[in-house]
């Protein structure tokens, strides 16, 4: 997934819409907050073949309204668009 470092800015307000697809549906759940950070994580899982055997993941950490903390795996069905 090619992402642009610029929404991603740790302070930019965004919504992050992850979408579950399922036979003759979609599940959607939208996600309002701040961008805390932005990175590539590695998982505990092992996938062959994958840099130090590992599978690495897009995650966004966003700051909700009221103050939680949230990690998203960001996956080709996320959709994230920034807020003014």
């Amino acid at each position: 997934m090619a992402l642009q470092t610029t929404i991603l800015a740790p302070g930019t307000s965004v919504r992050v819409t992850q979408q579950t697809p399922l036979r003759d549906t979609t599940w959607a759940e939208p996600i309002e907050g701040t961008v805390v950070r932005y990175r590539q994580a590695e998982t505990g899982s092992w996938f062959a073949h994958a840099r130090n055997d590992r599978l690495w993941l897009d995650r966004l950490e966003v700051q909700l309204a009221d103050g939680e903390l949230t990690v998203l795996n960001l996956d080709q069905y996320s959709v994230i668009e920034t807020l003014s």
